[in-house]
């Protein structure tokens, strides 16, 4: 499978900068997903987090899985429906991430049932895991589509 860009990412989920957190579809199986995101020091956030000690906040790193989930969830969707984050648990944070890392997010689907899906993702740096949680979607009206 060849890599997907930012074009066909924005093609599947809504969110655009600055809110945008993923650059890069790496690879994509049926029931999985693997994203990158590109941390830079020019990232709007690294101004207040902190500036003498820039550290991705853990809650973007959230944010990053929701939406490679969302990738995950919305190829199999029609463009009227979107995925919205409706549950995090079992999140945990093992390492910082810092301005010149690689995030990988990977996005395994466990359970869809009802318009609801549940994902379990992983976020690594150097093949270290630094996060994990189990995400859940629920399927709504996608106003853009």
């Amino acid at each position: 499978m060849a890599e997907k860009g930012i074009a066909y990412i924005q093609g599947l989920i809504p969110n655009r900068y600055p809110l945008l957190l993923i650059d890069r579809v790496l690879e994509e199986g049926e029931n999985w997903v693997k994203v990158l995101k590109n941390v830079t020091i020019n990232e709007p956030f690294f101004v207040g987090h902190f500036p003498a000690e820039p550290v991705m906040p853990g809650n973007l790193i959230l944010e990053g899985m929701a939406q490679a989930a969302g990738v995950l969830v919305a190829r199999s969707l029609p463009k009227t429906s979107i995925g919205y984050l409706v549950g995090v648990d079992r999140a945990k944070f093992r390492k910082p991430v810092l301005p010149g890392d690689q995030l990988i997010y990977e996005a395994r689907l466990v359970k869809a049932r009802a318009g609801f899906y549940h994902v379990q993702a992983v976020a690594t740096v150097q093949g270290e895991r630094v996060a994990e949680a189990v995400i859940a979607l629920a399927l709504g009206a996608n106003a853009s589509g």
